[in-house]
């Protein structure tokens, strides 16, 4: 019978594949971050893998490579439940199965029909199956957006804005660009360094004209660009981007998007394999994502400082009364020098809820 609890070691296991997909996230799509740890028989660590980029290998393949010979008798532990299609490369569960693994143990159930079933084919083989473990603490990381976009047909949306405590992202004069610390603009970047595109609205590139590109990560020189950088996305139905905006400049590659309709943009961006979006846009588009219901978590860079005029970090959002503003569930809270870090996502999202448990 299969232990319905799973052991300490097993445990540490699924936490460190969860670290191991985070070090990917971004860089997978259409395919989800995963991370995977093998266990040898005495439960000790023989082997570590995450997902590489689309057409090459998954979390399984990787960590079961690097553990070799040692994973007969052992238990691999994963964030997602290991696919059993055919696709660009083979079924994750054939290659467990030929590898001698006796056990697996994972996270969240892969939700996608096309892969899913990879559990009842382990145990079909004769392998002990245990599923649901740290599931929640996983969808929280780099899995949850990604199982978003898929049961949503759509990316899961972050809005990103740097305001200061009485909510205003500028001076009334546009006497600074910036309103937040260096450290909050080296954390932005890091949050670009880990999504799929960055969507702006044409107002933003005509008054900021932005290069939108992630600089300083990774160990990199604040200035130096990332080696993978995301889609840059402008949504400016009227053409009104003139073509020596630095957003053309070859940094990284650009898509234009001739409409105003967050829905149509989101279904364009999801068709080209995009999982997980940035929304960087200003005041006006931000209003149009939170009208329609299209942001899925929101980070906020507050600095202590009160401007009293200026433009507004959020224009109208078709709220009118208070029972219909957006009520906010704070994941985390951190401080970044003298500004404030704050995460948190809508409550009524399920972006990251556990899914009902398949029997």
């Amino acid at each position: 019978m299969t232990p319905t609890l799973p052991s300490d070691a097993e445990i540490t296991a699924i936490r460190l594949a969860n670290d191991l997909a985070a070090r990917v996230a971004g860089r997978t799509s259409p395919n989800p971050a995963v991370g995977a740890v093998v266990l040898d028989p005495g439960g000790r660590i023989v082997g570590e893998g995450a997902t590489q980029p689309a057409g090459k290998e998954h979390a399984e393949v990787m960590a079961l490579r690097a553990a070799g010979s040692r994973a007969v008798g052992g238990t691999l532990v994963v964030t997602l439940e290991p696919c059993n299609h055919l696709g660009r490369t083979g079924p994750c569960t054939e290659a467990v199965i030929a590898a001698g693994i006796i056990r697996v143990v994972y996270a969240v159930d892969d939700p996608n029909p096309v892969a899913a079933g990879g559990a009842q084919r382990l145990r079909d083989a004769g392998l002990q199956v245990l599923a649901g473990v740290e599931e929640a603490e996983v969808l929280r990381g780099a899995l949850g957006p990604w199982r978003h976009a898929v049961t949503q047909a759509r990316p899961f949306v972050t809005w990103k804005f740097a305001g200061t405590l009485d909510g205003r992202s500028a001076a009334a004069d546009g006497s600074s660009r910036w309103v937040s610390n260096a450290l909050s603009r080296a954390d932005a970047h890091a949050l670009r360094d880990v999504v799929d595109a960055i969507v702006v609205g044409s107002g933003t590139v005509l008054m900021d004209d932005p290069q939108l590109t992630v600089r300083g990560v990774r160990g990199l020189a604040s200035d130096e660009p990332a080696e993978r950088q995301p889609l840059r996305v402008v949504m400016d139905r009227r053409r009104r981007v003139p073509p020596d905006a630095r957003i053309f400049d070859g940094a990284a590659e650009t898509l234009v998007l001739d409409t105003a309709v967050p829905r149509f943009a989101l279904k364009a961006l999801f068709d080209r394999g995009v999982r997980h979006v940035l929304l960087e846009g200003g005041p006006t588009l931000a209003g149009a994502f939170a009208e329609a219901r299209l942001v899925d978590q929101v980070v906020a860079y507050i600095a202590p400082k009160l401007l009293g005029a200026g433009p507004a970090v959020l224009q109208d959002a078709g709220i009118k009364t208070m029972s219909q503003a957006v009520a906010l569930e704070i994941q985390d809270v951190q401080r970044l020098g003298d500004d404030l870090r704050i995460t948190g996502r809508p409550v009524s999202s399920n972006a990251v809820e556990p899914a009902p448990r398949k029997e």
